[in-house]
Formats: structure tokens, C-alpha cells, sequence
């Protein structure tokens, strides 16, 4: 089935199209675009100029040492036995040793100072001269004790007495202080003055100021001094001449301290 559609709206259509397709009167009146009030998402970088002062320095390494005298010695106290036979070799040993300990004991060593490092047991097998046959063998027993002297004036006697208890080793004497915390303190305080006075006479001769501290470092080390001091008793002193005689030198405290000191 056909459907028309009325002539009067499509004449109505076709106008409207004509019309669209028509040129437009364009205004020739100037066009004003006024200024936008509205804020920039960016804002502006303002650089400003930076003079290059470089931190400048005077680096030094100061040195100060404290001189002690000892007051504690480290001993290695050994007895050494030896038989054909062990259970003989053993039984020797252990009665020399407690000799030894029960000396140390009556000489004011406290218990606590005499400790046992080593203990060993072991064959030695013996060879006839020229032949190189085994003719036997040797048991032989060592005991070692770490003994700690607190009472310096009285090592020589101590060594004498050990020996005659039947100690016949004796090594690795060393004398040290028990407490040197105030002396490390004071040999700091010195490394810093002479680390100090080192930069004054450099920036002085520098035609500089010096300023504060910038870094500094620290560390210390001690060792014996290879020095001696004759006497009769004392700390320090060599021991009672009707002793064995042995000197306990001094001992001396080295700090040293890195520093750098700001010039101007």
C-alpha cells in the first residue's frame, strides 16, 4: 500500500533547505576581547643567584701519651712431669701442681687468679742412637696455669716459691693496669690541645682564622715501654734483690685524635 505525502509539507521542507543554504550577513562592527582576570595554573620561578663559598679546612691529627706504672702481672705457671710409666707420670704431676697452687695460695693469690689453660698427656717414643730402634716409650704430662699477681711487690718472692714447689716452666710475663679508664680520658684531653695548637700555628702562618670544629675522630692504643726503674719494692720498681729479680717497667697510654678545624 502507497502513502503520499501532502504537496503543502514538502514545498514547506524544501524552503527550509533553500534557506539554510543561503549566505549569511556577516557584522563588520570590530570585535573587543577583554584581558582574563583569572590566575595562571603555573606560577613564575624566581632564580636567584648563589655565590660558591666552598667549607674550607685544617686537617690535623694530634697525639697525646700518659706514662703508668703497672700495678697487675700476667703469668703462665707450668709444672712437667714424665715416667716410663703414665699412672707414675700423672701422680707426679698432679702433686707438684697442688704444691704450686696451694704456694700461690699462701702467698695472697686468690683463687680466682689461678686458672688451668692446658693439661695434656701424651707418649714419647725413645730411639736408640744410630740403629734408630724404639727402645721404650716415655709418658710425659704438662699443666699450665694462668696466674694473675695483683700485689707486684711480691712477684720475685712469688716466682722463687712457685719454682721450689716444683713449677719448671715459667713464660709470658706481662705487666698491665687494671683501671685505665681515667688515663685514656687524659690522654685524649692532651691529643686534642696538641691537635689544636698544630692548627693554630698552620692557619696563623696561613694568614687564616681558625674556626670551629668541622670532624673529628679518635682511637688509642697502648703498649710497653722499654724502660726500667731500679728500687726496693714499689710499684713499678725493680723487685726485692733477694728475690728473682724482675722489672715491670711502665706502660704507656697513646690517644691519638683527627680533627678538622673550619678557616676564615
Amino acid at each position: 500500500m502507497k502513502r503520499f505525502v501532502p504537496i503543502s509539507l514538502s514545498v514547506m521542507v524544501l524552503v527550509m533547505i533553500l534557506s539554510a543554504c543561503s549566505p549569511v550577513a556577516i557584522p563588520t562592527a570590530p570585535i573587543t576581547i577583554a584581558p582574563s582576570t583569572a590566575k595562571p595554573d603555573i606560577e613564575p620561578v624566581i632564580v636567584k643567584a648563589v655565590e660558591n663559598d666552598p667549607l674550607r679546612t685544617i686537617n690535623v691529627v694530634g697525639s697525646g701519651q700518659v706514662y703508668l706504672v703497672p700495678d697487675v702481672a700476667y703469668i703462665y705457671i707450668g709444672v712437667h712431669s714424665q715416667s716410663e710409666n703414665v699412672s707414675t707420670a700423672l701422680k707426679d704431676n698432679n702433686e707438684q701442681a697442688k704444691q704450686v697452687s696451694d704456694a700461690l695460695k699462701e702467698l695472697g693469690v686468690d683463687e680466682k687468679d689461678i686458672q688451668t689453660t692446658s693439661f695434656n698427656i701424651y707418649p714419647s717414643q725413645q730411639y736408640e742412637p744410630g740403629t734408630g730402634a724404639v727402645t721404650g716409650t716415655i709418658y710425659m704430662v704438662d699443666n699450665t696455669v694462668y696466674v694473675t699477681v695483683r700485689d707486684l711487690d711480691r712477684l720475685g718472692e712469688l716466682l722463687d716459691t712457685v719454682v721450689r714447689s716444683g713449677a719448671n716452666s715459667i713464660n709470658g710475663i706481662t705487666f698491665d693496669v687494671v683501671d685505665k679508664e681515667s688515663a685514656q680520658s687524659e690522654a685524649r684531653e692532651l691529643a686534642m690541645k696538641n691537635a689544636r695548637e698544630q692548627a693554630e700555628e698552620l692557619a696563623r702562618v696561613s694568614g687564616l682564622s681558625l674556626g670551629d670544629i668541622h670532624t673529628i675522630s679518635t682511637g688509642y692504643t697502648s703498649s710497653p715501654m722499654a724502660k726500667e726503674m731500679y728500687g726496693v719494692g714499689g710499684g713499678g720498681g725493680m723487685m726485692a734483690s733477694s728475690y728473682t729479680p724482675v722489672s715491670s717497667g711502665q706502660l704507656v697510654l697513646s690517644a691519638e685524635v683527627s680533627v678538622a678545624f673550619q678557616v676564615k
